[in-house]
């Protein structure tokens, strides 16, 4: 069997080997310390001023979301079938897949509410 490109051995085990369209303004390889005083990038996110370790019931979990705590290019997500054939192969995502292919999340949105005396009619089959 040949080597491809996920045995490339210069690639951090969290990396992918990204098409050259991917690969531009992504940001840096090293690991970097994000405004948070967390190190992105070394797959530990274990630095002493990170909210996982400043945890309590009052801390918003929103503080962990976002760009920050993503390294452009070792991160785990890229992992997923779906990424790595995207980022390394140019294979579009198929739209769909988390749909629920008989509801429909829409039905009804924008109707009034109704009164809790009235019923609600149900869902079309």
């Amino acid at each position: 069997m040949g080597k491809g490109k996920e045995d490339d051995p210069s690639l951090d085990p969290f990396e992918i080997a990204f098409l050259p369209e991917f690969r531009e303004g992504r940001g840096p390889h090293e690991p970097f310390v994000n405004e948070h005083g967390v190190v992105i990038g070394d797959h530990d996110y274990d630095s002493p001023d990170s909210p996982l370790n400043q945890w309590s019931t009052d801390t918003d979990p929103a503080v962990m979301a976002g760009d920050q705590w993503v390294h452009p290019y070792k991160d785990i997500g890229f992992q997923t079938a779906e990424n790595r054939e995207y980022f390394e192969q140019g294979i579009e995502p198929q739209a769909g897949i988390f749909m629920h292919l008989d509801k429909n999340s829409a039905y009804r949105a924008g109707d009034p509410l109704l009164s809790t005396e009235e019923e609600s009619p149900k869902q079309p089959e």
